[in-house]
């Protein structure tokens, strides 16, 4: 059943289902394990709707998906861009197909959307989706629409507005790491509070005891720990907390429709955030298969030509831009090859001999078993850092560039291997935008929220960051501050609803930095 709203019928042609079958079987094939795909064919201008809801049609209304909708209509109406598949991560997984496409078109967007498809259901990093997404998403459209009847349009948009504009503060990493301690059903904390604090009394002879442990240095140690346990407990959260969107619905002084929609935006982020972590590795597998299915089992004669002009079109550079999907065929491609011939290993490394290892060939055919395992286990920072290599980045070119003021465009900056993996991997962590984690909820002891950026040699667009500090304190309601790197310099940038400000940041700024120290 179609999930659109359209006046004709959106389910597959005898031609397209006779080659979705045959697609699926080449697939199976060639060993992908996914779930039963739903192909739906549409026209562009509700392929190009559906791409603007991020692949989800039931999905709650936002001014920002009608933004993104005009300018993928504008983009495929001036024959800028044009979408060619759109699939969707669940069980059973959806995809698009446009209705203009030629037939072999079709057929490459079938094998690699079979290329997604195995991806999301095998990956590791996407164990932790939701797999009845599409009905989820439906849920959330509907409360959110009814909170817009109950409450009024204006005014739950504008609050969507401030949970939209943060929905990337999250911690991606806590689905699979264990960041605190799950509050137990007894406050143990305030059970020790009541315990007697322990001094460090050493073991003497009665008639030295007033020497040895003299009750003057007892009282202060027992003093001074007592502060380290109130400094201890004032102090929320205890550890920094990255995911900055959880500590708002956890102390934010929100209403609960508010706090409904920010876990709603939360758990969405969620939800895509594989999606950014494995960018490369999803679109370089998909096209991997794609490429093998077509040339080796789906081709006709007559469709090679159309193949290999729509085919390049896909793998092809356009300006300074990195095309993922080169990127992460070609490396699937090399890491088949080296474990096929064996380059790769202690012996292989250790090798001085430049044409030995130019000829290196052990025959142990362990490519295909090779590539199903890193599509399995890796995201696109261990994917390149574990397997670009030298030779990789000499052969296909690579090289980092910069703008060049004096000439007026971009210039090639640097060669080296080094310099050009740090520079893929510096882009790819946290999908490249700022980790900003919360510090303390009770800043100054006046209920104030200070955030910290950690800072990795790139400064915040401060405009951004002042907007940003202002969504947060309209959900926090208290000043907002933030520590962060000023052209070279510490400064804390908050705001207080009306107005925001910058000074240096000194250490008294810093509640972490004059905590008691510990003691052993």
């Amino acid at each position: 059943m179609s999930l659109l709203n359209t006046p004709y019928d959106t389910s597959l042609t005898p031609e397209l289902r006779a080659v979705q079958q045959e697609i699926e079987g080449y697939a199976r094939e060639f060993g992908l394990d996914f779930y039963e795909v739903i192909f739906e064919l549409l026209d562009a201008d509700d392929l190009n709707a559906i791409a603007a809801y991020g692949g989800f049609p039931t999905r709650y209304p936002h001014w920002s998906f009608g933004m993104a909708y005009e300018e993928l209509k504008k983009t495929y109406d001036y024959g800028l861009a044009k979408i060619y598949e759109l699939v969707i991560n669940n069980d059973p997984c959806y995809a698009y197909l446009m209705r203009s496409n030629s037939l072999v078109d079709q057929k490459l967007v079938m094998a690699h959307v079979y290329g997604h498809c195995d991806f999301f259901k095998n990956n590791a990093f996407f164990a932790h989706t939701n797999r009845k997404m599409m009905e989820e998403m439906a849920n959330h459209g509907a409360r959110i629409r009814r909170y817009m009847e109950k409450y009024g349009e204006d005014e739950v948009e504008a609050f969507l507005d401030k949970c939209k504009s943060i929905e990337d503060l999250i911690d991606v990493h806590s689905v699979a790491i264990r960041r605190r301690d799950e509050p137990p059903r007894f406050d143990f904390e305030a059970a020790k509070d009541e315990e007697p604090i322990p001094v460090t009394r050493f073991k003497t002879k009665s008639y030295l005891e007033p020497y040895v442990n003299p009750e003057e240095l007892l009282k202060e140690e027992e003093e001074r720990k007592r502060k380290e346990r109130e400094a201890k407990s004032k102090n929320f959260p205890e550890q920094p907390e990255r995911d900055v969107l959880l500590f708002l619905m956890q102390y934010a002084p929100l209403k609960p429709w508010q706090r409904d929609i920010l876990g709603i935006v939360r758990e969405e982020s969620y939800y895509f955030a594989p999606q950014a972590q494995t960018k490369i590795m999803n679109e370089g597998w998909a096209t991997y298969v794609h490429s093998t299915i077509m040339t080796k089992r789906a081709l006709h004669p007559s469709e090679v030509i159309d193949y290999c002009d729509h085919h390049s079109g896909t793998v092809a550079s356009h300006g300074p831009r990195l095309n993922p999907y080169k990127l992460g065929l070609e490396l699937f491609r090399d890491i088949e090859f080296r474990w096929n011939t064996g380059r790769f290993g202690k012996e292989y490394e250790e090798c001085d001999d430049l044409e030995k290892k130019r000829k290196w060939d052990l025959g142990l055919g362990l490519g295909r078993k090779k590539i199903f395992e890193v599509r399995r286990t890796h995201n696109d920072i261990t994917f390149i850092d574990e397997f670009l290599t030298p030779e990789f980045c000499i052969e296909h070119k690579y090289f980092t560039f910069a703008w060049s003021e004096q000439a007026g465009t971009f210039v090639i900056e640097s060669r080296e291997f080094q310099k050009i993996k740090q520079r893929l991997l510096f882009n790819l962590t946290n999908f490249g935008k700022p980790i900003i984690c919360v510090v303390d909820g009770n800043y100054r002891n006046r209920g104030e929220l200070l955030l910290r950026h950690e800072y990795n040699g790139v400064d915040l667009r401060l405009d951004h960051a002042i907007a940003t500090l202002a969504n947060i304190q309209a959900l926090w309601t208290r000043p907002v501050h933030l520590q962060t790197v000023v052209e070279g310099k510490p400064t804390l940038i908050s705001h207080d609803g009306a107005e925001h400000s910058m000074k240096p940041l000194g250490e008294s700024d810093d509640p972490r930095r004059n905590a008691p120290a510990k003691t052993r």
